[in-house]
């Protein structure tokens, strides 16, 4: 059986860092903590689960950080948390399994992330991750801020999840962060354009966002799923620019990268709708449930965009073009998929009484 060091690096985190590790300390052999500057309790914490502490002075550079945690470790196999992640009972039984199967041959396990929930605990975003990786290998990260792991070789795809438990405010650390290199003239990959753009974009920076979209797009070295990503994004800008034109061209522009997703047919949809062009509207809704599974995607996934969200959109344009059957249809079978939301309750009383109605003529 393979061993497992965990390696983290946290600030701050006596809010969290317990949960995340009660849900993973029987799965690896070591933990490693390497301590930012805290002030609080974070330390004590991961002292009471064994952990190794190392201190390491910020110097607003991610992956530094990690590579220093990964330096640390000494067991076969290395897998990186934060620490508002956390491995569920179900997830952590599957772990159980993969570390007692594990070829040693295995560079590098992929797992899911598990990024946004509804109110019924449904996954709604995820994405993939290199997660476990073989120490004998050397990866390293790459990029002070949303710093990526570069790993290569026999890389497998694992149905393990891991939830993230967002529990502090975002903040525009790393946008300041991303502001001070441009300022320094520093030179910027295809990773750092993207990201700058969407910590722009987060920060409602539209049309600087949308200028290093189209920089980091120009490169032609992305990743697909960010070039992907990147289309989305400038759409959604130059939504809120009330620039049609172009958020249909961005829009558009996404099939260079592959074939159409849910996330881009919903979104013409969407468009299409507020400008009561009905017969485009539906065009794209029904598109996108002709799509199937999200499957083979890397990059963010709106699961609702693959469920829910277009038969909910085809009730609403049914409705109005008069199709009262199709529009109960539509809405019924995204209940099948979200029962509890507000407007598909609200849908079904509002058909149950025109069905009351209808049998009182």
């Amino acid at each position: 059986m393979i061993t497992i060091s965990l390696c983290m690096i946290v600030k701050n985190e006596e809010q969290s860092l317990a949960r995340c590790l009660q849900s993973i300390r029987d799965i690896v052999d070591e933990i490693i903590i390497v301590d930012t500057g805290s002030t609080d309790r974070t330390k004590e914490t991961a002292a009471a689960f064994g952990a190794l502490i190392f201190d390491l002075a910020w110097n607003d550079n991610f992956g530094e950080a990690r590579n220093f945690a990964f330096s640390k470790a000494n067991m076969d196999y290395i897998l990186w948390l934060d620490a508002d992640d956390e491995v569920v009972e179900e997830d952590r039984l599957k772990f159980v399994e993969l570390k007692r199967t594990l070829e040693s041959s295995v560079d590098s396990v992929m797992m899911h992330y598990y990024l946004g929930f509804n109110a019924d605990n449904q996954v709604t975003t995820s994405l993939r991750r290199n997660r476990l990786v073989r120490r004998a290998c050397g990866f390293r990260w790459e990029g002070p801020v949303h710093e990526v792991l570069l790993v290569s070789g026999n890389i497998i795809h694992s149905d393990i999840a891991i939830t993230h438990k967002k529990d502090k405010p975002y903040t525009d650390r790393n946008l300041r962060i991303y502001r001070q290199r441009a300022a320094a003239n520093e030179s910027f990959t295809p990773r750092d354009l993207y990201y700058f753009a969407n910590e722009l974009k987060d920060h409602d920076c539209k049309e600087e966002a949308i200028d290093y979209y189209e920089r980091f797009l120009a490169t032609k070295l992305g990743w697909s799923e960010d070039c992907f990503a990147a289309c989305l994004k400038m759409g959604d800008c130059y939504a809120k620019l009330e620039n049609r034109k172009l958020q249909i061209r961005s829009l558009l522009r996404t099939l260079l990268y592959g074939k159409p997703r849910a996330e881009m047919c919903c979104r013409l949809g969407a468009l299409f709708l507020e400008e009561q062009r009905l017969d485009l509207a539906v065009h794209w809704f029904h598109s996108a449930t002709t799509l199937g599974e999200p499957k083979g995607y890397a990059g963010v996934v709106d699961y609702s965009a693959w469920t829910w969200l277009p038969h909910l959109q085809l009730c609403l344009c049914y409705d109005r073009l008069g199709d009262t059957s199709k529009a109960q249809l539509h809405n019924e079978i995204a209940a099948v998929y979200n029962p509890a939301h507000p407007s598909i309750v609200h849908n079904q009383a509002y058909f149950a009484t025109i069905r009351r109605e209808e049998r009182l003529i």
